[in-house]
C-alpha cells in the first residue's frame, strides 16, 4: 500500500535509528543488581513517577522536539491543545501528503514512556504517506513542550482531551478514528477505548508491545523490586479494561524478542479480549523499540484499516520493505 515515489527503506532507517537512540536506557532497570534492591524499592514507591515516565531521556527531550519537515512531512499543523485541568499539550496534526490517496481515517497516536512525539515522526510519515491517514500525535503532559507532570490520572485526561479534540474539529468530526498506542501508549489506548466505546466513533484500536498492568510488569522490568510491586500506585490495569471493549476491532502487534515487556503480556491481552474482531500479528525478531521496523508491520496496519475500519476491498500495494539491517 505504498505511494509512488516513496522511499520506504529510508524511512525504515530513520525508524531504526530513532529506536536505537532510546532503547539503551530502558534496559537499565533490568541490569540493576540485587545489591541496590533497597534503593530501587524506595524509588519505586516514592519516585515511581520518575521511573515510569522518564520524559527527560534521551537527553534534551523536554526542549528539543524534532519537527515534521525534518522527516519530509509537508502538510501538518503544530498545535497547543488545552486540557480541562489547565495544562497545555503540544501536538502535531499531520495530513496525507498525497490527497488523492487519502482515506477517511484519523489515527490518534500515543507514544511510549520516553522521548517525545518528534522521535516518532518517521512512523507518522509512513502512516500518512503510505497508508493515507491523518495522524494526531499527542504529547503527554510533562513531555516535550507540554506543560505539567505525568501521572496515570493525568495521562488519562490527556488521552480524552485528544479524542475530544478530534471529535470537535470540523476536519475530523466525521472521520473514522483509530486509536494507536505503543507500550505505555497502548495501556492508555485501552482505557480510552473502554471508556468511550459506547459513543460509536472509535473504528479501531491498535496495540503494540503493551503490558497487562504495571504491577505485573515490575518483576521483569525492575527485578530487585519485584516483591514490592503491590506498592506501585501507577497501576495501568490493561487486563481489567480490555474485556470491556467488544464492538471495536483490535489489532495486536507483538515483538517476540521484546526485552522490556515480556511477549506473554501481549498474548494474555489477546486471549482475554472479547472483541468481535481481533487480529494477532507477531514479529519473531521484534524487540521492544524496533518491532515497528520489522517486515510486515505496516502491512498489518494497512490491512487492518482496509478490512476492518474502512470495510472495503480497495486495491492497494503491499508495503513490505526489508528492515534496515537486512
Amino acid at each position: 500500500m505504498a505511494v509512488p515515489g516513496a522511499q520506504p527503506n529510508s524511512i525504515l532507517n530513520q525508524i531504526t535509528s530513532t529506536a536505537s537512540n532510546i532503547v539503551s536506557y530502558l534496559r537499565l532497570p533490568v541490569l540493576a543488581s540485587s545489591g541496590i534492591a533497597a534503593v530501587l524499592s524506595g524509588l519505586l514507591y516514592f519516585k515511581q513517577n520518575e521511573l515510569i515516565y522518564p520524559r527527560n531521556i534521551p537527553l534534551g527531550s523536554r526542549t528539543e522536539v524534532p519537527r515534521p519537515p525534518q522527516f519530509g512531512i509537508t502538510d501538518f499543523e503544530e498545535l497547543s491543545i488545552p486540557t480541562p485541568d489547565g495544562e497545555s499539550l503540544s501536538a502535531f496534526f499531520i495530513r496525507p501528503s498525497n490527497r488523492s490517496f487519502a482515506n477517511n481515517v484519523t489515527l490518534l497516536m500515543f507514544h511510549g514512556n520516553a522521548g517525545n512525539i518528534g522521535h516518532r515522526l518517521p512512523i507518522a510519515r509512513v502512516l500518512e504517506e503510505s497508508i493515507g491517514c491523518n495522524v494526531l500525535m499527542l504529547q503527554y503532559r510533562g513531555y516535550g513542550l507540554s506543560t505539567g507532570s505525568p501521572s496515570e490520572q493525568g495521562l488519562l485526561i490527556d488521552g480524552q482531551t485528544g479524542l475530544d479534540y478530534l471529535r470537535n474539529r470540523a476536519e475530523t468530526a466525521n472521520s473514522k478514528i483509530v486509536i494507536y498506542g505503543q507500550s505505555l501508549g497502548g495501556a492508555l489506548s485501552i482505557q480510552l477505548a473502554a471508556k468511550n466505546h459506547a459513543e460509536g466513533d472509535i473504528a479501531g484500536l491498535i496495540l503494540e508491545n503493551t503490558f497487562t498492568s504495571m504491577r505485573k510488569l515490575i518483576p521483569s522490568a525492575f527485578p530487585p523490586a519485584r516483591y514490592l510491586a503491590r506498592l506501585c500506585h501507577q497501576v495501568w490495569p490493561s487486563e481489567t479494561f480490555l474485556p470491556e471493549i467488544e464492538s471495536i476491532p483490535i489489532l495486536f502487534l507483538s515483538g517476540l524478542q521484546d526485552e522490556i515487556v515480556p511477549p506473554s503480556h501481549m498474548r494474555h491481552l489477546y486471549t482475554i479480549s472479547r472483541a468481535k474482531t481481533k487480529i494477532w500479528k507477531s514479529f519473531p525478531q521484534g524487540t521492544h523499540n524496533d518491532t515497528v521496523a520489522e517486515r510486515g508491520y505496516f502491512d498489518a496496519i494497512a490491512e487492518f484499516i482496509d478490512e476492518h475500519v474502512l470495510l472495503n476491498s480497495r486495491s492497494r500495494r503491499r508495503f513490505s520493505p526489508r528492515p534496515a539491517n537486512a
